[in-house]
């Protein structure tokens, strides 16, 4: 169940939400800052399901960073995966949340920080951006997984890859065509076991140019999904070292959704920049509000 207990619930019905998306990767947006609201595993899956719900790949509950005891910024990016389980951070939620901390009036445009379970981030939204086309968020420096001979199946072939905790766990494998991996209607299997011990989101990149790659993701906890932004900045990573890019450096990231691009400092911080755009908005009718 659901619940508000320091607050009075809104009069109306239902739960208000935002649905927006970056580059095809797509979100529920619900504000716990104006109104105090928890959700239950169930409450995330219902909403999600795309046959009886909004449908998304997971909910961005827009927190007060004290709720989770963050002083360093003023509001927490709290994610959940479509089935309810939770996440490190998302790169394309950052720029959603972003986008709505600024229209909301949360936040000003110019930079800012947003706090997540894989630390704080810095957001970037430009005054002539006025569109929102071009969010940027620093997502930290990615860090390699020390594991040796790792390999990704799917039903269609088998590939090496490369372990990257960005901070979400990542394997990114280099194919010839990303078509090469198949329906990915089941998630793929990397070994050896116990590499990932938390799951692991699964990138298929092929080349287009020396900086320029096309990508697909499976997501943990989600399926295929058209954009994943944790997982082009280590697609991003993994193709720049494998091109042998000099720093600073910019990979182009075509996915499934659009594109986005992956900005790699002298000082090893990696920064997705892209669009975020909303959709609609409304209210959640199966929610439930206790006293």
């Amino acid at each position: 169940m659901s619940y508000s207990p320091n607050s009075t619930p809104p009069a109306q019905p239902g739960l208000p939400f935002i649905k927006g998306h970056g580059t095809g990767n797509d979100f529920i947006v619900i504000d716990a800052v104006a109104v105090e609201v928890y959700l239950s595993v169930d409450d995330v899956k219902a909403m999600c399901d795309r046959h009886t719900g909004i449908g998304a790949d997971g909910v961005l509950r827009v927190a007060h960073a004290s709720e989770f005891a963050v002083s360093d910024a003023k509001f927490f990016m709290d994610y959940r995966n479509a089935d309810g389980s939770i996440a490190e951070t998302c790169g394309n939620g950052l720029r959603v949340f972003a986008r709505f901390l600024v229209e909301k009036g949360y936040e000003s445009r110019g930079a800012f920080p947003i706090a997540t379970r894989g630390g704080i981030v810095e957001a970037t939204v430009r005054a002539d951006d006025v569109d929102f086309t071009d969010v940027a968020i620093k997502m930290g420096e990615p860090s390699l997984i020390a594991v040796d001979d790792i390999n990704v199946f799917t039903e269609d072939g088998t590939w090496p890859g490369i372990g990257v905790h960005m901070p979400n766990p990542h394997c990114v494998t280099v194919v010839d065509d990303i078509d090469d991996a198949g329906a990915l209607v089941e998630a793929p299997t990397v070994t050896p076991d116990g590499t990932f011990p938390q799951g692991v989101n699964v990138e298929f990149i092929a080349e287009k140019s020396n900086a320029h790659v096309s990508m697909r993701t499976f997501e943990r906890g989600v399926g295929e999904t058209l954009s994943c932004g944790s997982g082009a900045c280590a697609a991003g990573y993994v193709w720049a070292q494998h091109q042998g890019l000099a720093t600073p450096w910019t990979v182009q990231i075509d996915v499934l959704g659009g594109t986005v691009f992956v900005d790699g400092a002298t000082s090893g911080e990696l920064t997705l920049r892209g669009p975020a755009e909303f959709v609609a908005s409304g209210t959640y009718d199966q929610f439930v509000w206790l006293d």
